[in-house]
């Protein structure tokens, strides 16, 4: 565990330090990957390949290279290995960066340009630029690029990181999806949804815990109150609602320079300085549990 901690600690340094490396996570190879396996599925006389398959072959590959560098030099490959991994599946963009870019925008249109990186998928529909949208679009954004990945690579280590942004891509990004079959897509969407389950319930007890406890819980029993799906679902609308009642609540308190919830820019700020402190709780327990672990 503390050899987990060094690598998320030095991929962040590497990324707060060294932003235009961030250009290193291209991943058009699996592009080209889904092209040859939708194409071969498409052709008779070739063996049928499932493409949501991909995901699972990658991770196999992974964690079998993570296993033969374990054993080269007391490990110091393996973990080279694993920080180099974990920070070509971080982000892809950088999320600070993303909100620099909408409150320093010298005018509207430039922000609401700025604003569309938050999005997922930039092919989807535009963001509108309000204050639920954006803190939404900004957490979804947060457990896309830093939690959902940070993590499964904490439980599996780099197969699990890349194994979660592969899924993402597939199955939420048009560019990596465009020849799928709709069955396939569906297989791919609802593995997203189980992989972002755990992290996403994680983010909003945290976000609990440093922001408004009470208003972060009661949004979340209101949500599934409301939804009668029960707590244990797939369905993850919950964080958006949550993450807006946490703001909302951190605004109106007085976290920042204006109590004015209605404000786009006042709550994308607050949004971005909450998302801040749910990564330092993450930390923070990752270093007590090394710790532990070392102590024993």
């Amino acid at each position: 565990m503390a050899q987990t901690l060094l690598a998320i600690l030095l991929v962040l340094a590497v990324g707060f330090a060294l932003p235009d490396l961030s250009r290193w996570r291209d991943f058009y190879w699996l592009q080209v990957w889904i092209a040859q396996w939708t194409r071969a599925s498409g052709d008779a006389a070739r063996p049928r390949f499932a493409a949501a398959l991909l995901p699972l072959l990658l991770v196999v590959v992974c964690s079998l290279i993570q296993l033969v560098l374990s054993h080269v030099l007391f490990g110091l490959p393996a973990f080279a290995f694993g920080v180099a991994v974990l920070f070509y599946c971080w982000g892809p963009r950088d999320l600070d960066a993303d909100i620099e870019a909408v409150l320093k925008a010298p005018d509207s249109d430039r922000r609401i340009a700025a604003a569309q990186a938050l999005r997922a998928d930039t092919a989807g529909a535009p963001l509108a630029f309000e204050s639920g949208a954006l803190v939404e679009a900004t957490f979804d954004a947060a457990l896309s690029r830093w939690f959902g990945v940070l993590f499964w690579f904490v439980v599996l280590g780099p197969a699990g990181a890349l194994g979660y942004r592969v899924v993402q891509l597939m199955a939420r990004n048009s560019v990596f999806n465009n020849g799928i079959d709709a069955t396939q897509r569906d297989t791919l969407e609802r593995t997203a949804r189980i992989l972002d389950w755990a992290p996403a319930h994680l983010v909003t007890l945290t976000l609990a815990l440093v922001s408004d406890f009470d208003a972060v819980i009661a949004s979340w029993r209101t949500y599934h109150a409301a939804h009668g799906k029960g707590y244990f679902t797939l369905d993850l609308g919950f964080l958006g609602a949550v993450a807006k009642a946490g703001i909302d609540a951190d605004v109106e308190a007085g976290d920042g320079y204006a109590t004015d919830v209605s404000n786009p820019l006042v709550e994308l700020a607050d949004a971005q300085r909450a998302l801040r402190r749910i990564l330092v709780g993450w930390l923070a327990l990752i270093a007590l549990v090394a710790l532990v672990v070392l102590t024993r």
